[in-house]
């Protein structure tokens, strides 16, 4: 697990020996949701609507850098890309 951002009291974070489309996990004390890299959709979970708007924000200036870590972390799955 990397951690690519905390913020108050959530943090940002990509997974090794995943599948599925490339996604992050954003947690925080009584939260957990996976959201798509492409375009911030929430796959699993949910997020307090706030939350949601500030991890899209965040995906919208770091998409490279979440694509290419979750790429490293899961080189079997590159190809759905």
């Amino acid at each position: 697990m990397v951690t690519l951002h905390r913020y108050r009291n959530w943090k940002i974070e990509v997974f090794g020996r995943e599948h599925g489309i490339p996604h992050v996990h954003v947690s925080g004390p009584e939260f957990r949701a996976t959201i798509a890299i492409i375009d911030g959709s929430i796959i699993a979970g949910a997020l307090p609507s706030a939350i949601l708007r500030e991890v899209q924000g965040w995906l919208k200036f770091n998409r490279d850098t979440a694509m290419k870590l979750w790429c490293q972390r899961n080189p079997k799955h590159q190809d759905i890309l």
